[in-house]
């Protein structure tokens, strides 16, 4: 006996090393969590929430968080929540986001976990779908949520996961989002050093990745212009003051804001017009017209001069018509701004998950993200992840926010891994 009890003692000791070593390999870790990755996204997908409204799924990421043992804090910015992961040593804390709410879009995919929900938005029922991918970037923040709470007494420094409501815009009459978040005192109480976050899309094959450093997507921010002049008859129209022709001059006149008065080589913009609402007959000349549209750009100080520029190029060609303007500036989000020296961090990391072909700088995106919020606090880095199939052209794939908006899942483990490896690569090389 006892000359069986050193080699039986010797081989309990080696399974027990090998069991421990794999027990703390990232790279096998993830692979112990694709299939659950895959397993949180068809359910989230099936069950899709809509801004502010994220009840159901709050509370499935929270039974998981709490599984993992982490600090969990519910209730932020309506429904969003945290949780905090402590590592074995001191460092720095990084934050990783991922964003919670569904669309109002009928889902056209023939996918089994298409989602059949059906709610109300703004007094009419509609149905609800995942149709930009945020059940895709919880599943995988989830997942590296897991894999590094298994590699915790590794850590050198802490983890925040970020689990956002709202990226779609609140309700009206709502505040939401990131903004709110920040607003409670999020990145006071936690004060990460930097956040990071990414976003599926369609214009990218599958195990591609898009990054740009600095300025990546535009601010978005709406405008209402409302050109009051003096209702009278169509054939006379000596005997008031026409609201429509000095509305068609003020769109044709605020275009040359961008063209001639900003310095479009800095960054560029656009002032684009979305709704023109004025008159009930076509012989009635109306009292007033009612303009909407968007700003994009890609500069906060530019904004700011296209704000003061779009509202005294109105109210002064309405003046010159005898009418008189009114200039209502909705301030969205702002831009999204990649951090120089994090996206010289993150590209070998991001080209040893997918390949150094398949990483490319991706041209500026005029959407927009409230992303921005979070990266205008600390250093951020955001970038983009391939979800279109193999063999599909990503120009002719159905886009976010389309009702057939298709993930090929092999993507989620790449996303899962980038977000563990740049959480673990930024604590490593982390000096104060």
């Amino acid at each position: 006996m006892k000359k069986l009890f050193l080699p039986l003692a010797i081989c309990a000791s080696l399974f027990t090393s090998q069991a421990m070593a794999a027990e703390t390999d990232p790279q096998q870790l993830l692979k112990n969590t694709e299939s659950k990755v895959i397993e949180w996204r068809r359910h989230l997908h099936q069950n899709p929430e809509l801004g502010n409204r994220e009840f159901e799924t709050a509370k499935y990421i929270e039974k998981h968080l709490r599984a993992l043992g982490l600090e969990v804090e519910t209730g932020i910015a309506h429904t969003g929540l945290v949780g905090l992961l402590r590592g074995a040593k001191p460092g720095p804390t990084v934050a990783l986001r991922a964003d919670m709410d569904a669309l109002p879009v009928t889902e056209k995919t023939d996918v089994p976990f298409a989602s059949k929900v059906r709610t109300t938005y703004q007094g009419k029922e509609v149905g609800v779908m995942h149709a930009c991918g945020h059940d895709t970037h919880v599943a995988m923040l989830m997942g590296a949520a897991e894999v590094l709470a298994n590699l915790r007494d590794e850590l050198t420094g802490n983890v925040l996961f970020i689990f956002q409501p709202a990226e779609e815009g609140a309700p009206e009459g709502e505040e939401g989002g990131a903004e709110l978040m920040l607003k409670e005192g999020l990145f006071k109480k936690y004060k990460p050093n930097v956040v990071l976050g990414q976003h599926v899309t369609s214009s990218l094959p599958v195990g591609v990745v898009g990054y740009r450093s600095g300025p990546m997507m535009a601010a978005a921010d709406e405008f209402r212009i409302t050109i009051h002049g003096r209702q009278t008859h169509g054939s006379r129209p000596w005997g008031g003051v026409d609201p429509i022709v000095a509305a068609a001059q003020v769109v044709m006149g605020t275009q040359a804001i961008v063209s001639r008065q900003i310095d479009i080589t800095k960054e560029p913009a656009v002032i684009s017009y979305g709704r023109i609402d004025g008159g009930v007959r076509n012989n009635i000349i109306p009292d007033s017209v009612y303009l909407n549209g968007t700003i994009r750009n890609f500069d906060m100080d530019n904004r700011t001069e296209i704000f003061k520029r779009l509202k005294t190029t109105a109210q002064l060609i309405a003046e010159s018509s005898g009418a008189s303007a009114d200039v209502e500036i909705l301030e969205g989000y702002p831009v999204t701004i990649n951090n120089a020296e994090l996206t010289e961090m993150a590209l070998p990391i991001l080209r040893s998950v997918v390949g150094d072909k398949r990483v490319v700088e991706v041209p500026k995106v005029t959407g927009a993200e409230d992303f921005s919020y979070f990266a205008n606090e600390v250093p951020g880095f955001f970038y983009f992840l391939g979800v279109t199939p193999e063999g599909q052209d990503p120009s002719k794939a159905p886009s976010n926010h389309s009702p057939l908006f298709y993930v090929d899942e092999s993507a989620l483990r790449k996303g899962t891994e980038i977000l563990t490896l740049l959480t673990l690569d930024y604590m490593a090389n982390y000096k104060e």
